[in-house]
C-alpha cells in the first residue's frame, strides 16, 4: 500500500471517530465538517491506491 493512501486512511478513519464524538456530544456543526474531512481523506485514499495499481501495470506492461 503507498504510503500516501495509507496516511490518507489514517485521517479518514480519525476524522470518523472524531465526528461519530461531535455528534454525540451535540455539536452538530464540528461533527459535519469532521464527516467532510472524513470523505475527502477517503476520495484522496482511493485515488492513490488506484494511481499505484495503474502505476503497477503500466511497470508490468513494460517488462
Amino acid at each position: 500500500m503507498p504510503r500516501l493512501a495509507l496516511y490518507a486512511l489514517v485521517v479518514c478513519l480519525l476524522s470518523t471517530a472524531a465526528a461519530v464524538v461531535s455528534f454525540v456530544r451535540g455539536e452538530s456543526w464540528l461533527g459535519v465538517v469532521w464527516v467532510l474531512l472524513a470523505g475527502l481523506s477517503s476520495n484522496m485514499a482511493w485515488y492513490y491506491l488506484r494511481k499505484a495499481k495503474t502505476a503497477g501495470r503500466a511497470v508490468g506492461r513494460a517488462s
